[in-house]
């Protein structure tokens, strides 16, 4: 184990020996720590906080601080994070509460640039690429593969689907369908995110049957009820359609259209 002779490593706290922890960086005392872990020069990881493996925290991050939240009161509550995530310098991320599950939770290759935040109780899959100063409020759900443009925003417990794209500078009010594109100060629909379903290695036919669903969502005069009901009798028995049907029917907030 590399432990800067200036860095604080508490009595409790479970460091894996092959992990790095550099110059002034604080390391909690309920915090569990995989191999392979990088924490930077004045980094702190706190809280009842685990982390996989491999993930880099950078100078000046903290990771498994209180929530923003004032009914906290100091439960015990966790932060819960995978493998190979970046957390860039000034990122915050912070623990869950009682009143939204007790975990926040972060999945794997995730990369959180410099300023982002993630809020209390946040789940986050796995790929989000987070950019700088971006700030996610308690209770969101980001799905798999999601992207956050720079200076964009999340109000709390809107759902962010697979494979979605948030443009820069973009507030999230409602709920962001899979596969779709927002953009602009409301947020606003701005079409596919196609270049997104050709990387992540969808087929023709399958990207083919996203934008059918797209088109009969968003592009007709149905309800979003009517607009479900045809979906299931037009597209189900596929994955990429029947998730997108089952994050329709699951949104509390409303559908960004």
């Amino acid at each position: 184990m590399a432990i800067h002779p200036t860095a604080i490593v508490e009595a409790g706290a479970q460091v894996d020996p092959s992990c790095e922890i550099g110059p002034f960086a604080v390391i909690g005392p309920l915090v569990r720590m995989g191999p392979g872990n990088s924490v930077g020069p004045h980094a702190v990881v706190t809280g009842r906080t685990t982390l996989g493996a491999s993930n880099r925290i950078f100078p000046h991050a903290v990771i498994g601080g209180i929530p923003q939240d004032l009914k906290y009161r100091g439960e015990d509550t966790a932060l819960v994070i995978g493998d190979r995530n970046t957390f860039r310098e000034f990122a915050t991320v912070n623990l869950g509460t009682a009143g939204g599950g007790g975990v926040t939770r972060i999945g794997s290759g995730g990369l959180f640039m410099a300023s982002s935040h993630i809020g209390h109780d946040c789940q986050v899959g796995d790929g989000a690429i987070i950019a700088n100063s971006v700030a996610i409020a308690g209770h969101v759900l980001i799905e798999d593969h999601v992207h956050f443009g720079g200076l964009s925003a999340s109000h709390q417990f809107c759902r962010v689907g697979r494979l979605a794209f948030v443009g820069g500078m973009t507030g999230v009010a409602m709920d962001v369908a899979p596969y779709c594109t927002v953009a602009g100060a409301r947020g606003e629909l701005a079409g596919l995110n196609a270049i997104g379903m050709q990387r992540a290695g969808l087929t023709e036919e399958q990207i083919g049957r996203v934008k059918q669903a797209y088109k009969i969502v968003f592009r007709s005069s149905l309800g979003l009820a009517e607009a479900i009901a045809q979906l299931e009798a037009e597209l189900a028995g596929h994955p990429e359609t029947d998730h997108f049907i089952a994050f329709l029917k699951g949104s509390q907030r409303g559908i960004t259209r």
